[in-house]
């Protein structure tokens, strides 16, 4: 019986010391490799962060072509607020003849831009009378660039990062005061503060205070599980011990609140302050006042169930009692107080983040990225994109899209109808606009970038740009035959192609062949020159794809997509300078450190002179030939210059086209290829003109050169006449040697026109 009354383990008993000092090697382990595991995710990269994109900064300075609506909706975008005054950044108002803008200070790729109170006149869709009122003028204001999306990890986190000293003293204090008010005693755990979270508790009658640390808190966010377990709670006391042994408290309170999950916007989860002010008050942190800050320090607690937009009243009274323990613990004055507890909820109904809001541009983007970065990098670095992107374009060109396309649809009862659309900047190839489906929102197919179908006409300008490159054989006045002919091939298929409207027009001018795109001359006046020959045009102007090389190229037997297309135009637009298309301008890391810069590239590939000539062969396909009905809508005093494009059976409507400021390409048809009951110009033309319309911009510039000249030709002979003489019209050609052949006119014809010229 003694042996059962001896104690197993007592102090004394070997047992006892080989088991407690297996305990203790255990316990010494454990701590080494949570301790492993602290140290190596603080020391590294602490999160997976998104690459951010955004749009252009909007500059503002005198001169400047700005539309008062379309600067609207920019400011609406970026969450500037109306008001009858202006007291703060994030404000503006407007007045009789322009507005008066606080612009919010912000960072942009190459410069920082400080906040700004500025005032200025809209005239004409021109800023002038710009006034700085902070007393300290510049030359340029910039409105900070709007975020269009992000290129996300496979766990969707929207995290902005801010340093220690960029949180505002405020919100330290809200948070430490609600969540830990020990935080700068304790040494990652507090008993003082399990007592006295127990006590407050007990006299709310409910959980008002949690009995965790700050820095509990940020172990159990940042390293452990959500199961609720005693072996879990004890992992999260010895590891804030740790955290707290190696790290400053300044270091821990800034990854908490760059860390902490505040809210869900669809799939991706809100993380930090800084991103959560943008969603729910669509500013920058720096800007909130106390009520804000205070709101975000209630939703700590938990994000759902003090939600401000799905339990306002619930959210309201957390709020007020963060607002309270600010004013018992003296960092909020009794009127302060009282002021602030009547403040009522604010936020914004839409927010900003979104995982993509343009996701055929953003496709774009993220094509031209992957030519120079790994899709780790993007994922992960936080890398900050500055884009080409124009939001006030994209908005007016997403608006006459679906505007169009409805009216179309309606009109025609076509319900499977498909659109694609590019905006680029003349003269720097950058593309501010872009829409791949007929739903701009749509993230499959990119019909801008990938649906690559025939173009028709739109082919014509390279054939008679191949032309007019050798004045000495073609000049605009150059006659075509516009007659019917068959070719026979060796394999004993033959092709003979006709005009739209079936009919011959005889001998015709090169200048109204284009206008008026006539295929029989125009197919005739492809063989002349040959294939290989306008193949050298195609490639000159940027057209990479593989070329057809049959006659049936010159009547639009070619595929391309509306991006190939818009870098053939680009090309002539900007004077037979090839430019290549872009939609970066920027790359920086996440601390704003220049990583790459997208210039653009200049060669000049065709002849100015030539692509002189053939622009104003396309500014007569707007005046008199077949995109004359955009003139309905545009005004009188703008020159554009286009070309209609339709392809067999109407199975394609195309329309490209430019002005001295912008290059629109649009696309219009079916997915299924079936036909359409649209022409170029009863179609894709209808939705340029309406985009168009609705942009402010300058006429197509024509630089006269040495080499050109203006004369008057006769529109029957194709010779060089006299202003008075029948059917006369005065046009550039281009110099050579050989001077051009002189025919007059009737001379009683001449004096009668004369005469009537000097009366009317």
């Amino acid at each position: 019986m003694a042996l059962f009354n001896k104690p197993v383990f007592s102090l004394r008993s070997p047992v006892f010391w080989k088991a407690f000092s297996v305990l203790l090697l255990l316990l010494i382990g454990w701590m080494i490799y949570l301790d492993a595991q602290i140290r190596h995710q603080f020391e590294g990269q602490r999160w997976t962060l998104p690459a951010q994109v955004f749009a252009r900064a909007l500059e503002i300075h005198e001169g400047k072509v700005l539309n008062m609506q379309n600067l609207l909706h920019e400011l609406d975008l970026l969450n500037y607020q109306p008001v009858t005054k202006v007291k703060k950044a994030g404000q503006f108002k407007l007045n009789a003849y322009g507005m008066e803008l606080f612009i919010r200070s912000h960072q942009r790729s190459d410069a920082s831009q400080s906040a700004r109170h500025i005032r200025f006149n809209l005239t004409g869709d021109q800023v002038s009378d710009l006034e700085d009122l902070s007393g300290e003028p510049q030359a340029i204001y910039y409105l900070e660039p709007f975020k269009i999306g992000g290129i996300y990890p496979h766990v969707k986190e929207e995290r902005q990062l801010l340093s220690y000293d960029e949180f505002p003293e405020a919100l330290k204090t809200a948070l430490i005061v609600t969540e830990d008010r020990d935080f700068y005693e304790h040494w990652g755990i507090s008993p003082s503060g399990i007592v006295r979270a127990m006590w407050v508790n007990m006299r709310a009658g409910r959980v008002v205070q949690g009995g965790s640390t700050l820095t509990q808190q940020l172990v159990k966010n940042f390293f452990l599980t959500s199961e609720r377990s005693f072996l879990r709670k004890v992992n999260e006391a010895m590891m804030a011990l740790l955290l707290e042994t190696h790290y400053s408290k300044e270091v821990i309170l800034e990854t908490y609140m760059n860390d902490i999950f505040l809210g869900q916007s669809g799939k991706l989860a809100i993380h930090g302050f800084e991103s959560a002010s943008h969603f729910y008050f669509g500013k920058r942190l720096a800007e909130c006042d106390i009520t804000e800050l205070a709101l975000l320090v209630a939703m700590v607690k938990g994000p759902s169930l003090y939600n401000p937009r799905r339990h306002p009243e619930r959210s309201k009274e957390r709020r007020d009692l963060v607002l309270s323990l600010l004013h018992e613990n003296g960092y909020l004055d009794q009127e302060s107080f009282r002021i602030a507890l009547n403040h009522p909820l604010r936020m914004v109904n839409k927010p900003l983040l979104s995982s993509n809001r343009y996701p055929g541009f953003m496709d774009l983007v993220k094509r031209q990225l992957s030519e120079v970065y790994q899709e780790s990098d993007l994922r992960e670095e936080g890398l900050k994109i500055y884009t080409t992107l124009d939001p006030q374009l994209q908005h007016r060109l997403e608006q006459a899209t679906q505007e169009q396309l409805s009216q179309l649809t309606a009109q025609h009862k076509q319900t499977k109808l498909q659109t694609a659309s590019i905006v680029a900047a003349v003269g720097s190839g950058e593309i501010v606009a872009l829409v791949g489906d007929k739903n701009p929102q749509y993230q499959g197919f990119n019909r801008a970038l990938d649906a690559v179908r025939p173009i028709g006409s739109l082919i014509k300008p390279a054939i008679y740009l191949t032309a007019l490159a050798q004045p000495e054989r073609y000049y605009l006045a150059s006659l075509l035959n516009d007659q019917p002919f068959k070719l026979e091939f060796s394999n004993g298929q033959n092709w003979q192609p006709q005009n739209f409207d079936k009919q011959a027009h005889g001998k015709v001018s090169l200048n109204e062949s284009l206008s008026r795109s006539y295929n029989l001359a125009t197919a005739r006046l492809g063989m002349d020159l040959g294939v290989d020959s306008v193949h050298k045009t195609l490639k000159k102007l940027g057209v990479k794809a593989s070329l057809n090389p049959y006659p049936s190229l010159f009547l639009g037997a070619q595929s391309l997509s509306p991006y190939e297309v818009s870098q053939m135009y680009l090309t002539i637009a900007n004077q037979g300078f090839n430019i290549p298309l872009r939609a970066i301008r920027e790359v920086t890391t996440a601390k704003g450190e220049l990583l790459n810069r997208y210039p653009f590239e200049v060669e000049q590939t065709v002849p100015p002179e030539a692509v002189f000539l053939l622009q104003h062969a396309l500014q007569s396909v707007m005046r008199t030939g077949t995109g004359q009905s955009a003139y309905r809508l545009l005004p009188a005093s703008l020159d554009v210059a286009g070309k209609t494009g339709t392809t067999n059976d109407n199975r394609d409507s195309w329309f490209a086209g430019f002005s001295g400021d912008y290059l629109n390409v649009v696309w219009l048809g079916n997915d299924d290829n079936e036909a359409t009951s649209f022409t170029g110009s009863s179609g894709a033309l209808k939705i340029w003109t309406d985009f168009m319309r609705r942009v402010p911009q300058s006429s197509v510039t024509m630089v006269q050169m040495e080499q050109l000249e203006y004369a008057w030709f006769d529109t029957e002979t194709g010779n060089r006449t006299d202003e008075q003489c029948k059917g006369s019209v005065r046009l550039p050609y281009w110099k050579t040697d050989s001077e051009l052949p002189y025919e007059g006119c009737d001379e009683g014809y001449s004096s009668f026109k004369g005469w009537l010229k000097s009366w009317f």
